[in-house]
């Protein structure tokens, strides 16, 4: 009877035992305890705070979702792609672009060319819904030593480069205009450029030709032999040289990138040096020739009047012999007359000989090569004259390189000018004592 009350309370207990078994194997059935337990809840929730659920160690991860990134691309060029021209260009996705950050201002989109940023060149129109953009390419202060990279020591009217657009501080779009489809980037425009060269060419004809059959470098005055010319000036031959590389310079910068403000101070003095070296060369060689001219007079005046002299006092003592008078004061008079004649005629020869010796000084004021005529004076050649063509010429070269690499005039230091200077100034030093 015990057993049979008991029996029950042990069935219970199995039943127990067995639930707990069961709750351990399965962990989906064990509940996973959280910080809000023990907190109570009020019935209203919070309107600004939403309760995060509890994470449940059975529940799958909730799949984020997948952002596709928005990528422009320059897909074609239409127009001439030259400075100062018209350019439109044509961008795929632009309109998404713009519209998927606030960064994405295409206001701001600059070309690339060979990737360098035009920078401040912002589209003068902006289509977005069609993708178009149209720039007017210009030179700025932003973007000067860019355009001269790209155009600088041009070895044709064209070169070819890549083109694309992009933020002016971000990076370019992708381009079907990449490194195996390039665009001709035009440097000269042909029709302007050929016009020009004719230009530059006939000025340069028709100046060897008034040098070669002129005197417009030469020594002044007229010929001093028939169908001879004089010799070639040092100073007008670098006022010359000067005057044309900076003539021919000036054209191709403007030419190229349309800039008419290129003339440097430092180039001003340059040509104020040779101008002056030109002049005071002339002023002292005028003095000298205008000095020779009024002695030749002076000889020549001084002949005829002892010529006369001796005319007079031959025909006197002609008449004298030939009226057979024997008196002593007839004898008198005679030998006076000798005496004159030989003074006469010593003086005459000595006019004479100071002409000749002014003659002789004839053949120096003959051309005898360009190279000859400024490089040296009546006594041979000169290094002071050899130092300013050497300077002279090292300076043009320094000149022509600058212009074609960087396309503008060169800006000499004042160290070098005062150089230049200082020779000039030697020069025109020795042309006091120098033969002519």
């Amino acid at each position: 009877m015990h057993i049979l009350k008991e029996f029950p309370r042990f069935v219970l207990f199995l039943v127990l035992t067995a639930t707990l078994v069961c709750a351990q194997d399965d962990p989906a059935a064990t509940p996973t305890p959280t910080p809000q337990d023990d907190t109570v809840q009020s019935p209203q929730p919070q309107p600004d705070a939403t309760p995060a659920p509890a994470a449940s160690p059975g529940a799958s991860p909730t799949a984020s979702p997948v952002v596709t990134k928005i990528i422009p691309r320059v897909t074609q060029m239409l127009g001439h792609l030259e400075l100062d021209d018209i350019l439109e260009v044509r961008i795929q996705n632009l309109e998404q672009w713009a519209a998927a950050s606030e960064n994405n201002d295409p206001t701001k989109l600059v070309p690339y060319i060979n990737g360098r940023a035009i920078r401040g060149n912002y589209p003068d129109e902006l289509h977005v819904d069609r993708g178009r953009l149209i720039f007017h390419l210009q030179i700025t202060p932003e973007n000067k030593e860019t355009w001269i990279d790209l155009l600088g020591a041009p070895s044709g009217v064209k070169r070819p480069v890549t083109l694309s657009v992009g933020l002016e501080n971000g990076s370019a779009f992708d381009s079907v205009h990449e490194r195996e489809n390039p665009l001709p980037l035009t440097v000269i425009s042909p029709v302007y450029g050929i016009v020009a060269a004719l230009i530059i060419l006939a000025t340069g004809s028709l100046l060897l030709w008034l040098v070669r059959k002129t005197n417009i470098i030469r020594d002044p005055g007229p010929p001093p032999i028939s169908g001879k010319k004089r010799p070639y000036n040092l100073g007008r031959a670098q006022m010359a040289f000067w005057f044309f590389l900076i003539y021919a310079s000036y054209t191709t910068i403007w030419l190229i990138t349309g800039a008419l403000d290129t003339i440097t101070s430092s180039l001003l003095a340059l040509l104020g040096i040779s101008a002056g070296t030109a002049l005071g060369e002339a002023l002292i060689d005028n003095g000298k020739d205008e000095a020779k001219t009024n002695q030749a007079q002076d000889l020549t005046a001084q002949k005829a009047a002892v010529e006369q002299a001796v005319t007079d006092v031959q025909a006197q003592l002609d008449s004298l012999n030939a009226s057979g008078a024997a008196t002593v004061t007839d004898q008198a008079n005679r030998d006076a007359m000798t005496r004159q004649l030989v003074q006469g005629r010593t003086r005459l020869s000595q006019i004479d000989q100071q002409i000749m010796t002014m003659q002789a000084d004839a053949p120096s004021t003959v051309s005898q090569g360009f190279l000859r005529d400024i490089l040296s004076d009546g006594s041979g050649y000169s290094f002071h004259r050899f130092q300013i063509f050497a300077w002279t010429i090292i300076l043009g070269i320094i000149f022509v390189s600058s212009v074609y690499n960087s396309l503008a005039m060169p800006e000499f230091s004042a160290t070098l000018l005062g150089l230049m200077g200082l020779s000039a100034g030697t020069y025109i030093g020795f042309k006091f004592p120098e033969n002519k």
